[in-house]
């Protein structure tokens, strides 16, 4: 796996007129429509937009997890597209954290197992005063014994934080990651991770529809049909949340248009 030299050191995630289209024929749809972006390391980025704007193929095809139909995407300087299945599994294994809103812990492991469970998948043997920080770090020191079943929602969101962090990733991404829980336990979540790219210079992607969470980050990208069509540095809950309203209208506007063109073809 070859890194880019030069001009992408700086950007753990570069993706170069990125399209991805499901189906075909008349059932045909452009899910991501010629996006090109970089996400910078060390920095927080939220992703957000109307329904069916394609947040998550966003997502997918920036973390590796679905291919595109054309364009590039390089992940921590390696080009993703000359990666064969298996070089994919193990790229995204060593250099990829995830923070799903499903917290997607093995319910017959304890908090630290669950936390070291990557490592050992990739045949690591994990360095206890590492994970002993990790664990610290999300505030749950005195749990490590208890399983997710004895945890809250925001613990065990806590416990699929560290086990993101813990191998120390390029890049998180998180799906929603406050999506299931309430809103003192979800603000605590993303404080955790405003304070991973603070602490650590963790790079973290977030797709989310809380004008709340897009707050925390440093800068919030807005996607419409596919396109990314408008960014904000250093977001307010209140900015985010007007250029939402002013999406949905024109998604909206878009939607009209387009069930009336199709009406008269």
């Amino acid at each position: 796996m070859s890194r880019t030299p030069g001009g992408l050191a700086d950007a753990v995630v570069h993706l170069d007129t990125v399209h991805k289209v499901y189906g075909g024929g008349k059932n045909k749809v452009a899910a991501l429509d010629g996006v090109s972006i970089d996400l910078p390391r060390g920095t927080f980025t939220a992703v957000m937009g109307p329904s069916g704007s394609g947040k998550s193929t966003f997502l997918h095809c920036a973390a590796g997890l679905d291919r595109p139909t054309s364009g590039s995407v390089r992940l921590d300087g390696v080009d993703l597209s000359g990666l064969k299945e298996k070089e994919l599994t193990k790229l995204r294994r060593e250099r990829v954290g995830f923070v799903f809103q499903a917290f997607n812990l093995m319910p017959a492991l304890n908090v630290r197992d669950n936390v070291t469970l990557p490592l050992r998948l990739a045949g690591s043997r994990p360095k206890a005063s590492e994970v002993d920080e990790v664990i610290e770090r999300v505030g749950l020191a005195s749990r490590q014994k208890h399983r997710p079943g004895e945890l809250s929602g925001g613990q065990q969101q806590r416990v699929a934080i560290a086990r993101a962090l813990v191998t120390r990733p390029a890049v998180v991404f998180g799906d929603e990651p406050t999506g299931a829980l309430d809103t003192r336990t979800a603000r605590e979540v993303l404080g955790l991770l405003r304070e991973a790219v603070q602490w650590a210079g963790q790079t973290i992607v977030m797709v989310t529809h809380d004008p709340v969470a897009a707050a925390h980050a440093d800068r919030t990208l807005f996607l419409a049909d596919g396109r990314i069509v408008d960014a904000l540095e250093r977001p307010t809950a209140d900015m985010v949340a007007e250029r939402m309203t002013h999406l949905g209208a024109w998604a909206e506007e878009r939607t009209a248009h387009d069930r009336q063109y199709g009406a008269t073809r």
